[in-house]
């Protein structure tokens, strides 16, 4: 049989075949091609796309000597190095990532790309094609209307749309764009579009709006189609109480969409198939949905087919337009919220004829589906939390403390099904999640569960992983796993402190785990869109609520700089983790408003305005002195990031003020005969030292009392969240390796290991399990040791002025009670490995450095012994410098590859 293709169809099959998975890579080709990290993305808003790779290159010394970027609108061309926007040239070295500087990109339009790398021997290799797609780029794209239903934020019923159309010609590509005040699931034809959950992510409604899109070319078919969408009140129209006030947030609606559904021909032409009063509006099954609380579902009220072609609407009703919520619609580049993983219920126990207990055995943010035969009418209630009563009923009363209901018609993370007797049914809310371990099944009539009649869904930011670590104590890892459980319950688009009892973006737990997050997760993307939920959020003064977002709770007293630094912090950590500064300049003038009110505030250096040391365990450190600290530490990033965009004036002032932060601090606070801050807590020993206000001559005094703090409380933490996200890299970082190591294995109260001893497998809230508040039993604010683990034992840092892991710092700390230990993190130009294990003899390290990178490398060497690779030991003269004193230390620079020493 003779087959015919046309060029498009020759354009789509090259394109497979260069981009296909399942071809191996070649040595040094560039592989991993991302553009604003994300691959082959749909929906590219900016203007200059930031594109990134790696190398396929294990060869030692590997490296990028120059690279070529091709970008045009024809896959066959491009592939041919070809390219019609932009052709680079023959560009040497430079650094991740590479800025888009073509010819200006048009909206709607997909871009192929490929990358030449030239590697240490001049040798070119080629990637395969890789590809983004531009989206609205501009409100003014827009063809669609916002539309609504007729009904009020008192309205509890969700909402649901459809439309029919035609496609009256032959279909080369689809695509759906839609952008929602609220939360929305979309189907064509029947099916569900994508696999995104609770899109789009959450903002400040009427400041940035979120669209989202997808490719729906599969899902159309020749002539009649129909398009239905569902609408969810998300943090839109929170119907709910609790004490942050989300039901009087400025933005507050009933739900609204507009969706622009772009329908090109394969003889060119373009159809766009809009929200209009066209469409046709009804409720159905989802009768109650609350983010919060949960979701309520009335079987007996579906409309089977509603969202197909041949469904009779004849009763269904007019739609009506709306106003945009805000002027300012951006697209969702950043990794969705999915159903990430699957957890079959560990084991179900009967409690009587209507109730039933399941456990899934670990606790997870996100959903539950229940399968179940019933009478019509009969009423489940799934009732989700994290702890038990003696008698094995479920216990809420850590996570229910700030929920104020008007009734008792929307129970606190608990969904309602109610059965239509129609044989074996189904249940899975669409709008909602929760914290949780347990659910509680309770009926109205009788019903027949067993384990296999409830799953549980991790649901959170599908970010990929960046990192692993494995230790030779099975608590270390442990607690590793359950930090990062923990950052992931924590992870919808924005990071959260507790997914159950608030859900809440506090400023403070998201820099306190920003570290973590990146060192384990490719998480720019969220961060991107939280730091651009900030600049919404600040108020012309530059003052910042300690939650973002906000419905306009937050700023009161006390959101200050250990909280709100997270508009410095977090976007420094992304240029030292990525080597992109585009976040920090995004954000300079935010930072410098920040600043500059904190300044007004506090003309003397010192400030007292924060939270301070959050749930410690028994000691109060100074609030004066830890807000000062991170006064400083916001004053030193935006110094620097003013030099890094030759803003020289600013640079000068800002410099000059955080050293005037610093003596402030250290004139009041520090003793200097006895090395010693303020009251000498663990906090005000390792804040100022992490942090870097302790003067170089009495960092290791400094240090060395803060060592004999830990160890007269015998290796146990006396901190709060301050104190614990300094003091292990406190410890760390000036000599004192072992006893970091030995509080942050401790298994007795108070310590992390704690928790996981008694069965936690993600982080709490509060060191002591029993506490009478602040117990969530899923928080990320104690979360630095999942970063330490990396930093400490295995010893992978960024390097500032080599950022991006351009150069990798290594120093790994050997220390009593771990045999080996291993920690990888993928960095923007490949996976970092550094490995150790030790005998009675020797210790052995083992360091992997990507290609294009390289690394400077710290040894601890004892007296008398010395450092061999290859079975040679080395000499003085290769090491770059050598501190043969009580810390023995043994400087290396090395290149890519794989390097094994022994310390014999």
């Amino acid at each position: 049989m003779l087959v015919k293709f046309d060029r498009c169809s020759l354009a789509l099959i090259a394109l497979f075949f260069l981009s296909a998975s399942s071809f191996a890579a070649s040595e040094g080709e560039p592989v991993d091609l991302r553009c604003e990290y994300l691959v082959n993305p749909l929906g590219i808003d900016s203007e200059r796309p930031r594109l990134t790779w790696t190398l396929n290159d294990s060869r030692q010394g590997a490296k990028q000597t120059a690279y070529e970027v091709i970008v045009g609108t024809d896959s066959i061309r491009v592939g041919n190095k070809d390219g019609d926007l932009w052709t680079s040239g023959k560009i040497s070295p430079g650094s991740m990532p590479v800025i888009y500087s073509g010819k200006k990109l048009n909206r709607f339009t997909r871009y192929y790309w490929k990358v030449v790398s030239w590697d240490q021997l001049g040798k070119p290799a080629e990637s395969k094609v890789s590809a983004f797609e531009t989206g609205m780029m501009g409100q003014q794209n827009w063809k669609g209307t916002w539309i609504s239903d007729h009904g009020s934020i008192d309205t509890k019923p969700a909402p649901y749309f459809r439309k029919v159309f035609n496609t009256s010609k032959k279909l080369k590509s689809a695509r759906a764009y839609i952008a929602v005040g609220g939360l929305y699931e979309l189907y064509l034809n029947g099916k569900k579009v994508g696999n995104h959950r609770l899109d789009p992510v959450y903002t400040r409604f009427d400041r940035r709006n979120i669209y989202v899109s997808y490719d729906v070319t599969e899902h159309l078919q020749s002539g009649k189609n129909a398009v239905g969408v569902i609408l969810g009140n998300g943090w839109y129209n929170h119907q709910s109480r609790a004490v942050w006030n989300f039901e009087r947030a400025p933005w507050r609606n009933r739900p609204a969409f507009c969706m622009d559904l772009r329908l090109t021909y394969e003889d060119g032409t373009l159809e766009v198939v809009g929200t209009d009063l066209d469409w046709k509006t009804d409720q159905g099954p989802i009768v109650f949905n609350s983010i919060y609380t949960g979701e309520h579902y009335d079987a007996r009220r579906e409309q089977k087919g509603w969202n197909t072609v041949d469904f009779d609407d004849s009763k269904w009703h007019g739609v009506m337009y709306r106003a945009a919520p805000s002027q300012n619609i951006v697209s969702q580049a950043l990794h969705p919220i999915r159903n990430v993983e699957t957890i079959p219920a560990k084991s179900v126990k009967k409690i009587n004829d209507t109730t039933y207990l399941f456990d899934l055995g670990r606790n997870i943010a996100g959903v539950s589906r229940i399968s179940v035969q019933g009478a019509e009418g009969t009423t489940l209630r799934l009732k989700h939390g994290e702890r038990l009563y003696p008698n094995g009923r479920l216990d809420m009363s850590n996570i229910d403390v700030y929920y104020r209901p008007l009734d008792n018609t929307d129970p606190f993370q608990t969904d309602i099904f109610i059965l239509s007797g129609k044989g074996t049914e189904e249940f899975m809310p669409k709008f909602n999640y929760k914290g949780f371990q347990y659910v509680e099944v309770t009926s109205s009539k009788p019903v027949t569960l067993n384990k296999e009649s409830l799953t549980g869904y991790f649901m959170h930011s599908d970010v990929p992983v960046a990192g692993s670590i494995h230790a030779s104590d099975e608590l270390i890892n442990k607690i590793w796993q359950a930090t990062n459980n923990s950052y992931l319950s924590n992870l919808y688009g924005y990071p959260t402190d507790c997914p159950q009892r608030e859900k809440n973006g506090w400023t403070g737990d998201g820099h306190f785990a920003v570290e973590s997050g990146l060192y384990n997760f490719d998480g720019i993307t969220i961060y991107e869109k939280w730091i651009a939920d900030h600049r919404d959020e600040q108020q012309p003064n530059g003052v910042l609520p300690d939650i973002i977002p906000t419905g306009g709770w937050g700023y009161g007293t006390a959101n200050g700089t250990d909280w709100t630094s997270t508009i410095a912090i977090i976007p420094w950590n992304v240029y030292l983790f990525y080597g992109d500064s585009r976040l920090l300049e995004e954000s300079y003038e935010n930072i410098k408003r920040y600043v500059d009110y904190i300044e007004h505030r506090s003309p003397s250096g010192l400030t007292s305005w924060g939270r301070g040391d959050w749930v410690p365990v028994k000691s109060q450190s100074s609030l004066e002195l830890t807000s000062s600290v991170y006064y400083f530490v916001d004053a030193s990033i935006l110094a620097k990031a003013a030099k890094m965009f030759n803003k020289n004036d600013d640079y000068a002032y800002y410099s000059a003020l955080a050293e005037k932060i610093k003596k402030a601090i250290n004139d009041k606070y520090l003793d200097r005969g006895k090395a010693t801050y303020a009251s000498g807590t663990q906090t005000e020993l390792s804040v100022p030292l992490f942090w870097g206000v302790v003067p170089n001559e009495l960092k290791a005094q400094v240090a060395s009392n803060l060592a004999k703090k830990v160890e007269e409380s015998n290796f146990h933490l006396d901190v709060g969240v301050l104190g614990a996200k300094a003091i292990l890299n406190a410890l760390s970082e000036n000599g004192q390796a072992e006893t970091a190591y030995k509080l942050a294995r401790q298994d007795t109260y108070p310590s992390w290991g704690w928790w996981i001893v008694n069965g936690a497998t993600t982080l709490y809230e509060n060191w002591d399990i029993k506490a009478a508040r602040d117990i969530s039993l899923n928080h990320m604010m104690f979360g630095e040791i999942g970063a330490w683990l990396y930093k400490g034992p295995g010893g992978i840092r960024p390097d500032e002025a080599s950022p991006g892991f351009k150069n990798v710092l290594l120093e790994p700390h050997v220390v009593a009670g771990l045999n080996s230990f291993e920690a990888k993190h993928k960095s923007p130009y490949g996976e970092i490995i550094s490995s150790w294990k030790k005998t009675d003899k020797k210790t052995s390290y083992t360091f992997v450095i990507p290609a294009n990178s390289t690394a400077t490398v710290c040894l601890k060497v004892a007296e008398g012994k010395r450092v061999f690779t290859s079975g040679k030991a080395l000499k003085e003269t290769d090491f770059i410098s050598t501190n043969v004193d009580a810390q023995g230390k043994k400087v290396l620079n090395l290149a890519a590859g794989t390097h094994i020493f022994e310390v014999r």
